[in-house]
């Protein structure tokens, strides 16, 4: 029988995917906004460390003691190695919530009593002046019960009656339980982490454990992780733990430990699901780098939030579901070994987490039955529910904005799959390897101007547009699409567009149109530059049917495609351009004029009657410049004949 915990995480997961097959990364969304909310309550947002104090990270090493787990209280010695940026340097501040108490401050081995915390700012008076370059480190006691009005950025509660304590610090939680440069552009060079609980509880963290030794009924973990690292994803986790590991052996032959620190009682559980991640992350090092942190590990260790965290190299994780952990298995490579600069960029992180998580549908190895191309419609259908938003994250002081599942999730990552039809999957594979190789971007920060240069730059072309359009401008278009082939089997095809939103007056993309025969079918992709475009062109069998976007590459909503029925096929008349603007031409191919022609619209009224004899030709021209856009249908009279075409007023 299963726990209690598991089968409320399971009708969770349940009720999720009830609303919407991609619930990992909605999950991921809804919790993330939630603690966002508590922070901005608590007035928390602000800091000054990253503009302030120049002043480069180089380690923390941070010692803490966990009493007893049942209640949140923390003591703790945070020493920060760091590098001055400017001469004469001397005071130093650290981003602290006002709720913790600091005991004393450490420099060169003299007690400083010269600091003040106030409005969640830690300011130490370093007594010296420091030059330019110089690598010293200052050390800092605290105790107190961090993040007292109930944020989650610090958390205990219990599983099945055991306590625990974990961390989730983003965005702006990390001061709530520790004083640290809370700046997303300077990571620590590595970090030591020394945890002391209760002998019976284990705990987890990053990079690799050192060692466990126990005294006087206490434990200590040493966990060290010896690469760059922001300080959102620091984390701490102690409980009971159940300790197990899993192997996979990487594609430049390394064999990757995932090691995995879960509820006891959900241990079956874990253990049956968890093997699911391996070859997501041998497919993720095969399409973009091997994984970064080959070295030490990856892991999961279970928490009770509602969702999961991508803490470097130790994933926190409520649930083991395929789409969850390859959802944050992708943040290893896309917001832990690169991080967006600024929460702005927020889809350098989420949106790419989410297309992977896609590409493990479009490489079947996900485990419920959705396919990439339903994978897709999915987010597509999400997108459209709404006429607004971009991509891109004008005001970063509210979550709705940062973590927006419509916006900074689905449709970062459809932008994303978008680029990859757009410049092809060699220029797209090959250009985002290049971002991550980047020597200025690996191990640290990247911005949208960064991503876009190595993507310009493998294929040749400019994204400009492209991002004008998809990732900062708001909404999405409307296609309308006509086509028509004549004996020849000569296409003619002509596209139109509408938009959502003003921001945008035309959506640059290439377009998919599917053609479909008897015996034989094609798609051919369009670059659609502006309305109105007509593409002709010659396909080889007789078109019976044709399908708008037949696997649901672009964003769109409310498209048609229709064919427009020519008299081609009688060998009598054509009309041209259709659809047309200010005027068409009629062209009689047998040597009849017409003794009237009568044109209704699309609800059979008669709109204009005229007698084409004055013409005096077999090919004249009709001004239809005043008509309203829409379907009209044009019948010629002549004898006892009667024929009808149709023809699009744009």
């Amino acid at each position: 029988m299963k726990t209690l915990n598991i089968i409320i995480a399971v009708l969770l997961t349940l009720n999720i995917t009830a609303q919407n097959k991609t619930q990992p990364s909605y999950l991921c969304s809804e919790s993330k906004k939630n603690l966002f909310k508590k922070i901005s309550a608590l007035n928390q947002t602000k800091y000054k460390t990253e503009t302030d104090f120049a002043y480069d990270v180089k380690h923390y090493k941070l010692n803490l003691l966990f009493e007893d787990i049942n209640n949140k209280y923390i003591q703790g010695e945070i020493t920060c190695t760091f590098e001055t940026k400017i001469d004469n340097f001397n005071q130093i501040a650290f981003d602290l919530s006002d709720y913790l108490t600091v005991d004393s401050v450490i420099f060169r081995q003299n007690k400083l009593t010269n600091y003040t915390l106030a409005d969640n700012e830690l300011i130490i008076n370093l007594e010296t002046d420091i030059p330019v370059n110089t690598i010293d480190s200052v050390s800092i006691f605290y105790q107190g019960i961090p993040n007292a009005q109930n944020s989650d950025s610090f958390k205990q509660t219990t599983h099945n009656g055991v306590p625990v304590i974990w961390s989730l610090s983003e965005p702006y939680g990390a001061r709530d339980w520790w004083p640290c440069k809370q700046s997303l552009y300077d990571k620590a060079d590595s970090v030591d982490i020394y945890i002391t609980n209760p002998e019976e509880y284990k705990a987890a963290s990053n990079g690799l454990l050192i060692s466990e030794t126990t005294s006087n009924g206490m434990k200590t973990a040493h966990w060290k992780h010896r690469h760059p690292i922001d300080t959102y994803l620091i984390a701490v986790a102690v409980t009971n733990y159940a300790v197990y590991s899993d192997y996979v052996t990487l594609s430049n032959g390394e064999t990757l430990e995932v090691l995995n620190y879960v509820y006891p009682e959900n241990l079956t559980y874990a253990q049956e699901n968890t093997p699911n991640v391996l070859d997501v992350l041998q497919l993720y090092g095969e399409l973009f780098i091997p994984y970064p942190y080959v070295d030490e590990k990856y892991g999961h260790a279970q928490f009770s939030w509602g969702g999961g965290m991508e803490h470097q190299t130790m994933t926190f994780l409520v649930a083991f579901s395929h789409m969850l952990m390859a959802h944050e298995a992708a943040h290893q490579w896309f917001g832990d070994y690169v991080t967006c600069k600024s929460w702005h960029d927020i889809w350098l992180n989420e949106g790419f987490a989410t297309y992977l998580d896609g590409m493990t549908h479009e490489h079947n190895l996900n485990d419920d039955n959705i396919s990439f191309n339903e994978w897709k419609l999915d987010n597509i259908n999400d997108i459209v529910t709404l006429p607004n938003g971009s991509v891109y994250v004008t005001d970063t002081t509210y979550a709705e904005n940062i973590f927006n599942y419509r916006l900074s999730y689905q449709k970062g990552a459809m932008v994303l799959h978008m680029l990859r039809k757009k410049i092809g999957d060699d220029a797209f594979f090959g250009g985002i390897k290049n971002y991550l190789n980047d020597p200025n971007i690996a191990n640290g920060c990247a911005t949208t101007a960064d991503l876009q240069y190595h993507l310009e730059q493998t294929c040749g072309c400019s994204l400009q547009e492209f991002l004008n359009d998809w990732y900062y401008g708001e909404g999405y278009p409307s296609y309308q699409i006509y086509y028509s082939q004549n004996e020849d089997k000569n296409v003619t095809l002509t596209i139109n567009q509408s938009q959502s939103h003003p921001s945008v007056d035309f959506f640059e993309m290439t377009v998919p149109v599917k053609f479909e025969g008897i015996e034989k079918d094609t798609v051919i992709w369009f670059n659609n530059t502006y309305n109105g475009q007509q593409f002709n062109f010659n396909i080889d069998f007789q078109i019976t049917s044709a399908i708008f976007d037949p696997e649901h590459d672009i964003i769109s909503s409310q498209s048609t495609i229709s064919e427009i029925d020519t008299f081609n096929k009688s060998n009598k008349i054509t009309l041209s351009p259709n659809p047309a603007t200010n005027k068409i031409t009629i062209t009689f191919k047998e040597k009849i004029i017409p003794d009237k022609v009568i044109i209704f619209n699309s609800n059979g009224k008669q709109i204009t009657e005229f007698n084409p004899g004055k013409y005096a030709s077999y090919k004249f021209e009709y001004n239809i410049s005043k008509l309203p856009p829409g379907i009209y249908y044009i019948t010629f009279y002549a004898d006892s004949d009667e024929l009808t075409e149709k023809f699009i007023k744009i």
